[in-house]
Formats: structure tokens, C-alpha cells, sequence
């Protein structure tokens, strides 16, 4: 990335994405999918995580306002969350899901509920901290496709 301080500082932040098991290698496989024609299709796809994800937690929220629970309906939507989470690499949320639908499926509301403000939890730091990465990766510009790191 050179000696320029801001691909340093992208570099930087990207990699605590990592280090703090916020994204996974998929996002990296994503990334992977840049190129001269579409260089911003990591943060294009993270966009439309973040559109869906919100609502699909929005309706898991509203599922479990009042009994009765509709087990099946919030199963589906906690799924999708579950595969849509995994596509992008958005290892935190995707664990948090996985651990809510296991919560669901045995049957303890309680522990379902709690789970529920961990997925949120983790999908707020999740934008917290990609939404400024891709902001600083667009002031510097994308690195050179053969030079992004593996």
C-alpha cells in the first residue's frame, strides 16, 4: 500500500475487521471480486446487507412483541439473516444468529429474546466500523486490484 498514511490507516482498520472476528474471509473473497469496471462491489453488496439485515431484524423484533410466537416465521427470518450474513463474511452476526436460532429451537424464549439484542449489538458495530472503513477507502481510492492483500 506504499507510504501514503491513509492506505496505511485503511489498512489498519481493515485489518482489526479481521483481528476482531467482525468479517471473515468471505468478505475478502468478495473484495476479491473488484475490479477496474466495479471497484467498490465490497461496499456495494455491504450496502445491500445492511438495507436487508435491518429489515430482516426489524421483523424478528416485531415476531416476538407479543405471544402468540410464530416459531416457523421467525426460524425463516432468522435463517435469512443467518445466509445473508454469511455471503457478505459478517462472522459476528452470523455466530449471533446461529446461537439465536439454536435459543428458538429449544424452546427458550428468554435466552431467544436476549440473543436477539446480541444480533443487534453486533450488526450496529458491524456498520459502525465498515461504514467508515469504505468512507476512508473512498477518499484514498481503491488499491491497485493485483496488490490488495490476500
Amino acid at each position: 500500500m506504499g507510504s501514503n498514511p491513509l492506505r496505511q490507516q485503511v489498512a489498519s482498520m481493515r485489518q482489526s475487521l479481521f483481528d476482531e472476528e467482525i468479517l471473515d474471509k468471505q468478505f475478502m473473497q468478495m473484495e476479491q471480486l473488484e475490479d477496474v469496471d466495479n471497484p467498490n462491489f465490497a461496499e456495494e453488496v455491504m450496502t445491500l446487507y445492511f438495507r436487508d439485515s435491518t429489515k430482516l431484524i426489524a421483523t424478528v423484533e416485531q415476531a416476538l412483541e407479543k405471544p402468540p410466537y410464530d416459531v416457523n416465521k421467525l426460524d425463516k427470518s432468522l435463517h435469512q439473516l443467518k445466509g445473508s450474513s454469511a455471503s457478505v463474511g459478517a462472522n459476528k452476526v452470523w455466530i449471533e444468529t446461529n446461537q439465536m436460532r439454536e435459543s428458538l429451537k429449544a424452546g427458550d424464549l428468554e435466552r431467544t429474546k436476549a440473543q436477539l439484542q446480541q444480533i443487534k449489538l453486533a450488526h450496529e458495530t458491524l456498520r459502525g466500523k465498515v461504514e467508515p472503513y469504505f468512507h476512508l477507502l473512498r477518499q484514498v481510492g481503491p488499491p491497485e486490484i493485483a496488490q490488495r492483500p490476500k
